[in-house]
């Protein structure tokens, strides 16, 4: 079970698109011998942003995954694919839905941010439990995080096959009732972020995914 993650953002270097993409999927074999990473996804955020978001369990060793081969790797193309040092955010899992195995690799997927109203933390939280049992119901939704990112801001990473699915997330349950409770959980405006998935490891399975 998943509690802890690293948030990784870098900016490609203009025309360094194609070969960031590439660098990223080229990760994913040293992802796959890292077993204590529970799930693991290279994203593109969109004008040149590019990401990765790893999540793992409370035994893994504090720094296997800041000083892994990934980020090591990531570190030392730096100069040559980013425009500047890649941003490394530690975050908390709150609650999750991580299948066994993904026989269907992920394209897409959202990233939506807030910081909580003050003195509503616990019911954040509590959203995120309630949340939870909603996302286990919608069975177009691979994987699903709650996270903690800082004292008071928090998050939801989720990836989808493609682009009907996440769309059917988007008017589902879940969003629908975060947009009830926002005055009363939220103390500033959500952003939301549309990425597409370039590679992922979800347990023993792992894609890569070419976008045209």
């Amino acid at each position: 079970m998943p509690t802890r993650g690293l948030l990784v953002r870098m900016h490609a270097k203009h025309g360094k698109e194609a070969a960031v993409e590439e660098f990223l999927r080229s990760a994913l074999p040293m992802v796959k011998d890292e077993p204590e990473s529970e799930a693991w996804f290279a994203v593109r955020f969109g004008r040149g942003e590019y990401g990765i978001i790893d999540v793992f369990g409370e035994d893994a060793a504090p720094d296997a995954h800041t000083e892994g081969p990934v980020v090591a790797a990531l570190r030392l193309r730096a100069p040559d694919l980013f425009e500047s040092e890649p941003r490394i955010q530690n975050f908390e899992v709150l609650a999750d839905k991580l299948p066994v195995v993904s026989p269907f690799p992920s394209t897409k997927g959202l990233l939506l941010t807030f910081r909580a109203k003050s003195g509503h933390k616990q019911d954040v939280e509590q959203f995120f439990r309630s949340a939870h049992e909603l996302v286990n119901n919608e069975p177009s939704t691979t994987a699903w995080f709650a996270i903690r990112t800082g004292v008071d801001e928090y998050g939801i990473f989720d990836v989808f096959p493609g682009n009907s699915e996440r769309f059917v997330h988007l008017v589902g349950r879940v969003p629908r009732e975060l947009a009830k409770q926002a005055f009363t959980l939220m103390g500033s405006m959500p952003e939301v972020e549309m990425l597409n998935v370039q590679a992922e490891k979800i347990g023993d399975d792992a894609h890569e995914i070419v976008h045209h």
